[in-house]
């Protein structure tokens, strides 16, 4: 039966989309196809995670040989999780993309963006999936390559430089995670995460251990742009196409996060991680660090862009401070986190895609007026800011509520009360963009100044409704993430 071949059909589709649309050699053709393939990885993950909580893990044996000799494809309630995520904002950015694609890209390198788009989903995807620590290695490959190229395809020739100190910063990440891997393969001689999870407390008391340890975390914080480690994240959004920055937005740094909560928690574990390696007090200081740092820079930007970029750094301090209190509501609250940011980051950045469609600009001053030129695509900005900031009935608010919650548990007041006044940082750098676009003197050129079409409002608006529903209903992201937490934490409260 096919559904029993949907975790293999979940990597392979979008692997064979992107070649597919590099030898189409044709814009309409390519983006077509990729939609195809991103909305049927969509419905796949549906199937997977609903599979997930109706049953339990699913372990998939490519080939039929048996882990840890073969390569295990794993699911459970937390990769299950991202993995939806992925699908689900590359379908609908994807959908956004062809007109916003088209306008910013030369018209010969159309087909290649779409190849280098199935190649990062089917990574990503593969990354989240796998089970297989090497195989992480080889996803985190093909999305890294696929991604710098996404990035220089931009016209702006500034694209180029932000592709090349991504690729460089990226290249010691990925040395860093293949330095980790290939150390814990000595020490236990195998790479699969369950037999690692079994066979490491026996060696971890070595320093070897230790160091890859410390590889690891290093490698992946790179990868997930986590304070101070940030310095690729804020050029790489700002100088790419705008679906590019929201589908990066909204899956990548997300994936990089999955990476840390699942080698942390089911690799070595909460008592090697958290006791021995006592990470939480290195974790902790830079997401607080991280958020107030990025939140201030963010203020001071007049690239709209490269502010979201920074807020994104902020955000991605905030799921590192779930993880960093090693409790089933923290890390409910950093998984709640990735799905919740992912939807209001990628609809304020295909949001910022309508306005450069229209206007040729995100800088700051450039949008004195916009406001009232473009109604529904800056009362999408408003309402995504307004779930950025935390404002109930917003996933923002549920993502925040979470997090004091589980401050609050730990009799750490003070920790609640720095995550409300990070929120007003928030609001300044959101008030600045809105003050402009609705408060600000229009230009000679506002009354040029067009709504976006709607192939780009309705994937906008689909992501803002997003924005709203599961910020009132939260019964599918509270409850998914609260299981995947207890099953990373086990016997933790």
């Amino acid at each position: 039966m096919i559904s029993t071949q949907l975790p293999a059909l979940q990597v392979v589709i979008p692997l064979l989309a992107g070649p597919t649309c590099l030898l189409l050699h044709h814009s309409r053709l390519s983006w077509g196809l990729a939609t195809s393939a991103s909305w049927v990885a969509l419905f796949i993950s549906l199937a997977l995670l609903d599979q997930v909580l109706a049953t339990g893990p699913i372990s998939y044996e490519l080939g039929g040989w048996a882990a840890p000799w073969g390569i295990e494809y794993r699911i459970d309630e937390i990769n299950a999780f991202v993995l939806l995520i992925i699908s689900g904002i590359s379908a609908i950015t994807i959908s956004f993309a062809r007109a916003s694609i088209e306008h910013e890209v030369h018209n010969k390198q159309v087909y290649l963006v779409y190849t280098g788009w199935m190649l990062c989903l089917s990574g990503l995807l593969g990354i989240a999936i796998t089970g297989d620590v090497f195989n992480v290695f080889v996803f985190l490959e093909i999305s890294s390559l696929s991604s710098y190229l996404l990035i220089s395809l931009s016209r702006d020739r500034r694209a180029l430089t932000a592709a090349f100190r991504y690729l460089v910063m990226g290249t010691i990440g990925a040395t860093f995670i293949l330095i980790g891997i290939a150390l814990l393969y000595m020490m236990t001689g195998t790479l699969n995460m369950s037999d690692l999870a079994a066979r490491i407390p026996s060696v971890s008391d070595t320093r070897t251990v230790k160091i890859a340890f410390a590889f690891l975390t290093a490698g992946i914080g790179l990868k997930a742009a986590m304070f101070p480690m940030h310095f690729w994240l804020p050029n790489a959004y700002a100088y790419a196409p705008s679906a590019i920055s929201a589908l990066f937005a909204g899956t990548a740094t997300k994936v990089a996060i999955y990476l840390l909560l699942r080698f942390f928690f089911t690799i070595f574990g909460v008592e090697f991680s958290f006791e021995t390696m006592k990470l939480d007090r290195i974790l902790l200081p830079l997401a607080l660090a991280g958020i107030f740092v990025a939140s201030t820079v963010a203020i001071f930007q007049t690239d709209i862009k490269r502010m979201l970029g920074y807020s994104s750094i902020a955000q991605i301090g905030y799921m590192v401070l779930g993880v960093s209190l090693v409790s089933v509501t923290g890390v409910t609250a950093a998984i709640l986190h990735l799905f919740n940011h992912a939807l209001m980051k990628t609809a304020l950045f295909v949001a910022l895609g309508c306005v450069f469609f229209r206007v040729g600009s995100v800088t700051r001053g450039d949008l004195a007026g916009i406001g009232y030129a473009m109604p529904w695509t800056m009362g999408a900005f408003v309402l995504g800011g307004l779930s950025l900031v935390g404002i109930p009935l917003t996933v923002g608010f549920i993502s925040k509520w979470y997090l004091i919650v589980a401050a609050l548990e730990q009799q750490m007041w003070w920790l609640a009360g720095l995550v409300l006044i990070s929120s007003l940082l928030a609001l300044v750098y959101v008030w600045r963009v809105i003050e402009i676009a609705y408060f600000g003197t229009p230009g000679d050129r506002s009354t040029e100044i067009k709504e976006a079409p709607a192939t780009l409002l309705i994937p906008t608006w689909i992501l803002i409704t997003a924005n709203i529903y599961f910020g009132v209903d939260t019964s599918l992201t509270v409850g998914v993430a609260e299981r995947a937490a207890q099953a990373l934490l086990g016997n933790v409260s």
